[in-house]
């Protein structure tokens, strides 16, 4: 329940494989025991807002899933992605059992995956553009080209995706008034306004079919 904003009677019970009524007496249970548990009505349920539960214990096998997914995001060209995902893996680690620190330090030192061999950090817009995404913030971006083509445009940016190595940004462009990608480490330089665009009718699966088919 800490990990959405809301989430069904009928979600719980299918992740955990219990009934709803079993579901509707443990919601009661947590109440009970001092849980601030908010009811929307015909919605779900949601843990009030600022409230936090002690945190969970991670698994042997949970843990060493951190620290390879730390290890693969280190190999990223983003910046900002390396930086935020370190800084939250650490504080995971902080409350690691005492022996799986030990285990976690191990296996960061024998991990290695290829790539950026570099190390190279080719841009520091990402998680930025995540931000504007959540919040359909309008961006103001200077963008060079692969073919060294500098211009500056507007976008409602709407997704992100990887290939090869490389993310990509899929944006509504109020210069071409269409829907284009960008290299992110193409970008120069990227500022957030405080324009709020309305959202497109538009999904992932029919950008593919228009406009990379």
């Amino acid at each position: 329940m800490q990990s959405k904003r809301i989430i069904t009677a009928k979600q719980l019970a299918e992740k955990h494989q219990v009934s709803i009524r079993t579901i509707y007496r443990d919601i009661r249970t947590l109440e009970k025991s001092g849980i601030p548990i908010v009811t929307e009505e015909g919605k779900g349920y949601s843990i009030m807002e600022g409230y936090h539960l002690p945190p969970v214990l991670f698994t042997e096998e949970e843990a060493n899933a951190l620290i390879t997914i730390e290890q693969l995001a280190i190999k990223n060209k983003d910046s900002s992605l390396v930086t935020n995902t370190t800084s939250d893996i650490e504080k995971i680690k902080a409350i690691l059992r005492y022996s799986q620190k030990g285990n976690a330090d191990l296996l960061a030192d024998r991990i290695y995956f290829g790539g950026n061999n570099k190390e190279e950090k080719t841009s520091n817009n990402l998680m930025q553009i995540q931000s504007a995404i959540t919040q359909n913030k309008v961006l103001v971006m200077d963008y060079l080209s692969s073919e060294d083509n500098r211009s500056h445009r507007k976008i409602e940016p709407f997704a992100i995706y990887s290939i090869h190595g490389d993310f990509l940004l899929i944006a509504f462009c109020r210069l071409r008034n269409d829907f284009r990608n960008f290299r992110i480490d193409f970008i120069k330089e990227l500022l957030q306004e405080d324009e709020i665009f309305t959202p497109h009718n538009m999904t992932m699966q029919k950008y593919f079919k228009d406009y990379i088919q």
